[in-house]
């Protein structure tokens, strides 16, 4: 096999073209991701750094690497492009994907903000193509089989929910010294694109709340806060003025009230997602990180001494293979560019309900 030569030989006749743009750390999960799952191949790779592109492209067995977005649609042997690159660049590069009519996935955030992402929504809405955004958490077994119950009935009427999305690694050394490493500087960083763990963060406990407990946000107030740092407030080039914690408290659609927290000052806590949907005749509780998930759940009888009992949570498919089954089928996946323009909405009006000190409505665009 040349360096170049595509892993598996020959696309199958049925099978998905996908073309991978931006080959930096979270490309390559992609492509062993995309790569291992059955009715698709990887056929081309893209990054503004033909070096990088290239060895990428060598690295994982693909046959096509490409410097430049356009001579990769020139070319246009694809039928659908994760796209991996920068946040500040997801609008531009998609809209020139979706003008090029091919169906996309698109990590998350969506955008920079709620107007952009809509502007990407309804463009991609428009071509009748597959949209879909990894919103990572959507992996975990325990939120799959806690929608699904809700779905049920099983716990009745929502009526409060309690979510948090914590890490520690401001005052744990588990991900490395933050004070010395550009890979944390930069998230403490407005001027470095940061919109602090409010952005980081926040878009996956809040897509984690509403997908969990099937409501919608209808009102949200938010304060955040960012914390001392650095002698004034500064490491080299770094001005540490993102925000640092998190605290909201939403309304939902149904009217039932609910709380999400979000801090990179948890103590204790490595990188743990924490959600509790009460109802009227049940409860459940998921827990999550990065790699595991689990779901409790106080249902019947058990309703009247608190007793928690574990539930069994099936394996379900990862996002990558949801859209893969959405190109082979026809049919749109979860969670779609709405979805994600939707949750970008809530990040945004956060940041205004903070300034002005006062809950506020959420009001969407029509779909």
């Amino acid at each position: 096999m040349s360096e170049l030569t595509p892993a598996g030989g020959a696309t199958s006749a049925g099978e998905k073209r996908i073309m991978i743009l931006g080959t930096g750390a979270i490309a390559h999960r992609h492509a062993e991701h995309f790569i291992s799952i059955p009715g698709c191949r990887v056929v081309a790779a893209c990054d503004v750094n033909a070096e990088r592109a290239r060895a990428f492209a060598v690295l994982h067995g693909i046959e096509r690497p490409f410097a430049d977005l356009a001579d990769a649609l020139s070319w246009g042997e694809f039928d659908a492009v994760v796209n991996a690159t920068p946040d500040a660049v997801h609008k531009a590069t998609t809209l020139q994907v979706i003008a090029a009519e091919k169906a996309i996935f698109c990590e998350k955030p969506l955008a920079l903000n709620a107007e952009d992402a809509f502007e990407m929504v309804g463009a991609a809405e428009r071509a009748g193509l597959i949209n879909m955004v990894n919103l990572t958490y959507r992996n975990a077994h325990a939120i799959q089989m806690a929608r699904r119950m809700v779905e049920a009935g099983e716990i009745g009427e929502v009526r409060h929910v309690d979510a948090s999305y914590l890490q520690s690694w401001l005052t744990g050394s588990h991900w490395g010294d933050w004070q010395t490493d550009e890979r944390w500087l930069w998230r403490l960083s407005s001027g470095h694109g940061s919109k602090g763990v409010l952005g980081d963060i926040g878009v996956h406990i809040l897509d984690f709340v509403t997908y969990g407990s099937g409501q919608g946000i209808a009102a949200l107030q938010a304060r955040l806060k960012t914390f001392d740092k650095a002698k004034g407030g500064v490491i080299g080039a770094y001005t540490l003025d993102a925000n640092d914690s998190c605290a909201m408290t939403v309304e939902f659609d149904n009217g039932a009230l609910g709380v999400v927290h979000m801090s990179r000052y948890a103590t204790g806590k490595a990188n743990d997602l924490d959600l509790m949907i009460h109802g009227t005749t049940g409860a459940l509780k998921i827990w999550s990180n990065t790699t595991e998930s689990s779901l409790e759940a106080c249902l019947g009888e058990d309703i009247h001494t608190q007793t928690w009992r574990p539930v069994e949570c099936p394996p379900t498919p990862r996002n990558a293979d949801r859209f893969v089954l959405a190109l082979l089928s026809g049919v749109n996946g979860q969670p779609d560019f709405r979805h994600a323009a939707e949750v970008q909405k809530l990040l945004d009006l956060a940041f205004v309900s903070d300034a002005e000190r006062r809950m506020l409505p959420v009001v969407l665009p029509p779909a």
